[in-house]
């Protein structure tokens, strides 16, 4: 699906400018860090979080402060940035989560930090080994993110407003992740896989970092209002458009496997709709294929396969369309200031019209 409209408005400056104020608060880490610690976990950190990324949640942030009258300056992006070292964190312990090995082109923090384990060597489980670095390395991007927020620059009158809805998002995250672990042994219905998206992603990618912007800048009632019923439909958009990639992308371009998910048996929309609508033959096959942690490239291609016959792939980009124009509805009428408006309408296009 193509979504019409404008051209960003300098994103791509907007994102140099995010990973410059990222990588100026990661090297102020280097002096701080104690003396005696092996610098494995820092290293690696700053490698992960520099290297890519689509910066999505802080351009919302970002164009969420200019949309509620908020000017351009250094502080707010610095802010904005903050968002991308929680975002590591939520991957970080995500990849763990979901037995992932891959991120981004490259190893998972947890499969780094194994495998070192493993060619050095070391006495022990390399797997646990891995496992529990990454989690200090997710914990430590969780503090660095408050860090560099509380450190934005912004009054702190400024900051208090907008840290009310940073801590709803990181409460929201973490129990949209638990959510997702109780849905994965759960009825595997439609609606509990898109309450999943909606908590677990769709806020925190959109609504949450939009609403976050935009309080720093003081925003309205009435606009934080608006920006939910624009970013909470986008948002299940985006995350519907990620599942699709998860099954159907190129793994060279997304950076992971398209094994992860069928493996895995990870409960989304489109895997429920599949169930929904199988014949009894159908049927047999998803219970074999779906969830076997054995399952190689031929049973992923008849899996496929299947998700095409339901028609549950044809839904999923139906059901992203319908969230795409709702929201762009919203944004239509929404009291945005200025560019803002065609910025978001960009970014919107951006995350559901994308291949990775």
């Amino acid at each position: 699906m193509t979504v019409t409209a404008p051209p960003p408005l300098d994103a791509g400056r907007l994102r140099a400018r995010v990973d410059a104020e990222l990588a100026a608060f990661l090297d102020r880490q280097g002096p701080e860090w104690p003396d005696g610690a092996p610098r494995g976990v820092f290293t690696a950190l700053h490698r992960f979080v520099l290297a890519g990324g689509k910066r999505i949640r802080p351009l919302f942030c970002y164009w969420g402060w200019r949309g509620a009258g908020g000017e351009d300056g250094d502080e707010i992006v610095v802010a904005a940035a903050a968002l991308e070292l929680f975002h590591a964190f939520a991957l970080i312990h995500d990849d763990i989560l979901d037995g992932s090995d891959r991120r981004r082109g490259e190893p998972s923090v947890h499969r780094l930090f194994a495998d070192l384990h493993a060619r050095s060597a070391w006495r022990g489980d390399p797997e646990a080994y891995g496992r529990n670095t990454a989690l200090l390395c997710g914990d430590l991007c969780a503090a660095w993110s408050d860090q560099m927020f509380h450190e934005c620059g912004l009054t702190i009158e400024q900051v208090h407003r907008g840290y009310a809805v940073f801590a709803l998002m990181r409460t929201e995250v973490i129990a949209g992740e638990y959510l997702d672990l109780v849905s994965g042994v759960g009825d595997g219905s439609v609606a509990s896989a898109l309450t999943v998206i909606r908590m677990k992603a769709a806020r925190y990618t959109v609504t949450r970092p939009l609403q976050i912007g935009a309080t720093l800048a003081g925003a309205t009632p009435e606009l934080v209002t608006a920006l939910a019923d624009f970013g909470d439909p986008l948002g299940d958009a985006f995350q519907l458009r990620d599942d699709v990639l998860g099954v159907f992308g190129d793994p060279t371009v997304t950076g992971k496997s398209v094994l992860d998910d069928l493996r895995e048996g990870k409960p989304t929309v489109m895997m429920a709709l599949a169930r929904s609508s199988a014949d009894r033959s159908q049927s047999a096959r998803l219970r074999e294929l779906f969830g076997n942690p054995d399952l190689d490239a031929d049973g992923a291609t008849e899996l496929r396969e299947i998700i095409e016959a339901t028609g549950a792939r044809e839904r999923i980009e139906q059901m992203i369309r319908v969230r795409t124009e709702a929201a762009l509805g919203v944004l239509d009428t929404a009291p945005i200031h200025g560019e803002a408006r065609a910025a978001l309408a960009a970014l919107a296009g951006h995350v559901v019209d994308r291949q990775n």
